[in-house]
């Protein structure tokens, strides 16, 4: 069923180097790496942030009030995010700005299929590109009036929280290694190793995405991820 919303109205309260003040962004998302680095663009873009980090969540959020823009990660932990954005895109008032991210640019045509707006390819990082996302996709009488300071500013995350994930991860994998649970740790994996530019550790997951997708034995695969995800825990391998 279609998610009816209410327009949020957006401040007058706008300058060239806050053009979101007003906003309100709802980030669903399970990463907490990924969320922190939307939360410190929101911070300086001027825009309020909550954040879900699953569908039910999710949904729990936006029957209490409508925000400005929605941006969608496709992979979490109770589905993917093409359902939300499918009843999101066809609400009877729509969000203004529908944006989908994924560490995966193979999971944004069915978003756009679904009726996003646009896309941010982890890691999302930039302000400059952030703002654009959102302004360039908002209905043209909301969008601010006169000139935008545009950054080259890249917000860094704490690594405190790209720990975090990956314990969360760890636990995921110790629960349980059947087909599911194996596509949703190594799509997880894949965009918080982007996000934190891991390049070894993502390289090591879409190994065994690979060898998991081709019905091949995973065992080494799988042992050699879960001793990368205990060494970043335990903090013998600097990122």
């Amino acid at each position: 069923m279609p998610i009816t919303l209410d327009p949020l109205p957006i401040s007058a309260a706008v300058s060239a180097s806050r053009p979101l003040a007003g906003m309100t962004v709802l980030v669903v998302e399970d990463s907490r790496f990924a969320s922190e680095a939307v939360r410190l663009l929101c911070l300086r873009s001027g825009a309020r942030i909550r954040r879900a980090d699953s569908l039910r969540s999710a949904r729990r959020h936006l029957s209490v009030y409508s925000p400005t823009v929605m941006i969608v990660d496709m992979g979490l932990p109770d589905g993917s995010g093409v359902e939300l954005i499918r009843d999101l895109a066809s609400a009877h008032q729509r969000i203004p700005v529908i944006l989908a991210t994924s560490g995966d640019d193979r999971n944004f045509v069915p978003a756009i299929e679904a009726g996003a707006d646009g896309l941010l390819e982890k890691p999302i990082e930039s302000l400059a590109a952030f703002q654009k996302a959102v302004l360039d996709h908002l209905p043209e009488d909301q969008r601010p009036a006169g000139l935008r300071v545009v950054s080259n500013e890249m917000v860094e995350p704490d690594q405190i929280a790209f720990v975090d994930d990956l314990a969360h991860i760890a636990d995921v994998l110790t629960g349980s290694d059947d087909d599911r649970t194996l596509d949703y740790v190594t799509q997880f994996l894949t965009g918080v190793a982007r996000s934190a530019h891991d390049d070894a550790l993502e390289a090591a997951t879409h190994s065994l995405a690979a060898r998991h997708q081709a019905g091949g034995s995973i065992r080494s695969d799988l042992a050699k991820v879960a001793g990368m995800l205990q060494d970043r825990i335990e903090g013998r391998q600097a990122i």
